[in-house]
């Protein structure tokens, strides 16, 4: 009877294929190294056929977490998702980029901005050989940090606003004119800025502002027709020119202004204290994972970058929840090529809240992140203890708390010590300063340090105020 139900010229000893084990070899096949999910009805039975074929499958708690693991897992390997065709490496056209350098030559004021596309194209040798021949400022977008290192005398990033404000030409690197470059408009910069807009996506070119040069193809092959130029005339742009000088006016006043504001010995800390604090024991080549509101704001404004691709925090969309994925895909590939390198993950107590329930993850794979909470009670701002106590008086909660507090002294510490990590709380320099090089000395466990801030604190004074303003 079984006889009959076999394929004609099939091979009966040969055991059946399950579904499962189909996928996991097609996964195999493609050189996927990398899962990422939540088990379950049919993805244990596909978790345990792609474990057996090599594959390093990470079990979340969450399916928006797996996701962003996904993703991070990709930008941090330069592998290009399974269902993509890696992309052709194009140039421009040869005549854009003759006139794109005559803008450049030209410039009285110029700017590169060096954006996470740049990242992506592994452009970071041509743009800073850029940087250097020419003599050009530069600053980076959130994760276009550490293309070319932080601490790269040409970097203008502590006169952001100024730079934005007052250049005349800027090229942009894979870096894109949306809500974070404040769409290209007046008044962030000027009315008759020209822009040289380098990417490889077409439907970017042109995008809020129409561009005086649109340069489409891959970043680093188009950094090198720029080198060309420059090469053929060679050109740099005066050190000593008036251009320079006001931006290092603007960079010596502003980095004045958060050093006092680092220095304040009053208690609660305010962020400043905390990040300078913090970069003070930073190892180099971390990858630095940060979301939050102030936290992500402050934080990248002091914490430094010296590597292409070691920032990952909320990007574009400014997704709140994307750190505890993004730091356990950075803890997993670091793992495999180079086991010791620190994953430092900066959480806003409020963004912690998103995927806290992760660190059981962190902990249950031992991934030795150190997981720093910048607490302030709330969103954007909160309430202290005593403060939250009396607003009780009159009445419930849902009728009386401002919708951005969140409950006052909470220990978020307990939830890695409950899992077998390492937790502190700390309320003091001196105490975050010991916790954090406790936490960086040991190998063998993540951590997480829960660190009281200020509620109320805030970033120090704007050129521009939208990210200080309250139209509460």
């Amino acid at each position: 009877m079984s006889g009959n139900n076999l394929a004609e010229g099939s091979n009966p000893s040969e055991a059946q294929m399950s579904g499962a084990e189909v996928i996991a070899q097609s996964l195999k096949t493609q050189d996927v190294n990398y899962m990422f999910g939540i088990v379950g009805i049919p993805v244990t039975e596909i978790a345990l056929a792609t474990q057996k074929l090599g594959i390093r499958y990470v079990g979340m708690r969450n399916e928006q977490a797996a996701c962003y693991a996904a993703s991070a897992v990709g930008y941090l390997t330069g592998r290009y998702m399974e269902c993509c065709l890696p992309p052709p490496i194009c140039m421009a056209e040869t005549s854009a980029v003759y006139v794109a350098a005559s803008l450049l030559r030209n410039a009285k004021q110029p700017l590169l901005i060096i954006g996470k596309g740049a990242a992506y194209a592994h452009a970071e040798h041509s743009i800073r050989k850029l940087v250097e021949q020419c003599k050009l400022p530069f600053l980076p977008t959130p994760m276009g940090k550490g293309v070319i290192p932080d601490n790269h005398p040409n970097c203008v990033g502590a006169a952001r606003s100024r730079a934005l404000q007052l250049a005349d030409v800027i090229v942009l690197f894979g870096a894109r004119l949306n809500w974070i470059l404040h769409f290209g408009l007046p008044p962030r910069y000027q009315p008759d800025v020209k822009f040289i807009q380098v990417d490889i996506c077409a439907e970017e070119l042109g995008n809020n502002v129409r561009p005086a040069v649109a340069l489409l193809g891959d970043i680093n092959a188009v950094t090198q027709q720029l080198l060309e130029q420059f090469d053929k005339i060679p050109w740099q742009y005066p050190p000593e020119s008036k251009w320079w000088k006001i931006l290092r006016e603007k960079m010596k006043s502003n980095e004045a202004a958060s050093k006092e504001l680092a220095s304040q010995k009053s208690l609660p800390m305010n962020y400043y204290t905390v990040f300078y604090h913090v970069q003070e024991q930073l190892p180099r080549d971390c990858f630095v994972v940060s979301e939050g509101a102030n936290t992500m704001d402050i934080g990248r404004t002091v914490l430094q970058n010296y590597l292409p691709r070691h920032r990952l925090d909320a990007g574009t969309f400014g997704t709140m929840g994307v750190g505890l994925g993004f730091a356990i895909a950075a803890a997993v590939v670091a793992k495999d090529r180079n086991p010791g390198q620190r994953v430092i993950c900066v959480e806003g107590d409020s963004a912690f809240g998103f995927s806290g329930m992760e660190v059981e993850t962190i902990c249950r794979y031992n991934l030795p992140i150190v997981l720093l909470v910048v607490n302030n009670n709330g969103i954007y701002q909160g309430l202290d203890i005593d403060t939250w106590k009396d607003m009780l008086k009159f009445g419930d909660a849902t009728t009386v708390a401002p919708p951005v507090c969140l409950l006052p002294h909470s220990h978020y510490e307990h939830v890695m010590t409950a899992f077998g990590g390492k937790g502190y709380f700390v309320q003091t320099p001196e105490e975050l300063q010991k916790s954090l090089r406790q936490s960086l000395a040991d190998m063998t466990k993540p951590s997480l340090i829960n660190i009281m801030i200020e509620p109320q604190a805030m970033r120090k004074a704007q050129d521009f105020h939208w990210l200080t303003r309250s139209k509460i």
